[in-house]
C-alpha cells in the first residue's frame, strides 16, 4: 500500500529520503496518457553546503546554476535533466528549500501502463527486450513515465499540478520493502562513484534494479582506498 508524499515527507536530507523512496509509486500523466511506476532502485545526490561533507558527483557541488536551480527548491518536484544530451533523467528533489539534494530514480517496475512505457521507449531507443528493461536505467525509466527535459523540469509530484501538459505523483511506501541494499552509485567519476559515497539503495534480488559499473575513474580510486573489487554484471 501506499499514499501520497507530503512536503514534510521529503524534507530530510536525500541520504536519508532515498531509501524511504524505495517500493513507492510514481504516476505520470503525459497527453492524457497514464504510466504508474513502482520505484526500484535511487541514488542520492546532495548539493553544496548540503549535508556534512561535499558531493563531488552532484550536479549542484559547485552551486546554483540555470541547470540545477530545481534541486534548490522546495522539495517534491522532480528535477528533471539531460543526459549525454539524449536521456531525460528524473529526480525528486529533497531538503528544505534552498538547500540542494535531489533522488536519482535508476530503475523500476512498470505496474500499470506498460503498453504505453513500451511504445514510448520503443520509439526512442528501438526494441524493449524483456519486460524487466522498460524502467532499467535512469534513461529507460525517463523515457517509460514521458517525462522529458526542459519543459517538465521543476514539475510539483506533491500537488499533482499541471505542467506542460503532464501531472505527476508521487506515493510513498506505508512499510519499507523487506530487502534493502546499499553501495556506490553507478558510472559516477572518481571518489564521488565508490565506498565513499554508498549513497545507491535498492531493493536486493529485483529484476528491474541496473547492473553496477564504475564510473571514470572510480575503479581506481577505489583500489586506492582499499575498498572490495566489484565485477561487473
Amino acid at each position: 500500500m501506499t499514499r501520497p508524499a507530503t512536503r514534510d515527507d521529503l524534507a530530510a536530507l536525500p541520504v536519508e529520503i532515498a531509501p524511504l523512496l524505495l517500493g513507492g509509486h510514481l504516476e505520470t500523466v503525459v497527453a492524457g496518457e497514464r504510466v504508474v511506476l513502482r520505484i526500484t532502485e535511487v541514488e542520492a545526490y546532495h548539493g553544496l553546503g548540503t549535508g556534512d561533507r561535499p558531493d563531488p558527483g552532484s550536479h549542484a557541488r559547485g552551486g546554483a546554476t540555470a541547470r540545477n536551480a530545481t534541486m534548490w527548491g522546495e522539495p517534491g518536484h522532480l528535477y528533471v535533466y539531460l543526459s549525454h544530451g539524449i536521456h531525460s533523467c528524473v529526480n525528486v528533489v529533497s531538503g528544505p528549500e534552498g538547500v540542494a539534494g535531489g533522488v536519482l530514480l535508476r530503475g523500476g517496475e512498470v505496474i500499470e501502463g506498460a503498453d504505453l512505457a513500451e511504445r514510448r521507449r520503443s520509439e526512442r531507443r528501438g526494441v524493449v527486450r524483456a519486460a524487466r528493461d522498460l524502467a532499467r536505467g535512469p534513461g529507460r525509466l525517463g523515457d517509460a513515465v514521458g517525462l522529458r527535459h526542459p519543459v517538465h523540469d521543476g514539475i510539483d509530484a506533491v500537488t499533482g499540478a499541471e505542467r506542460a501538459g503532464a501531472r505527476a505523483r508521487l506515493f510513498l511506501p506505508d512499510a519499507p520493502p523487506a530487502h534493502v541494499a546499499s553501495g556506490p552509485r553507478v558510472g559516477v567519476a572518481g571518489i564521488a562513484g565508490t565506498d565513499a559515497f554508498p549513497w545507491r539503495f535498492w531493493i536486493e534480488g529485483d529484476p528491474t534494479v541496473s547492473a553496477f559499473r564504475w564510473g571514470r575513474g572510480a575503479a581506481d580510486a577505489a583500489a586506492r582506498q582499499g575498498d572490495t573489487p566489484r565485477v561487473l554484471d
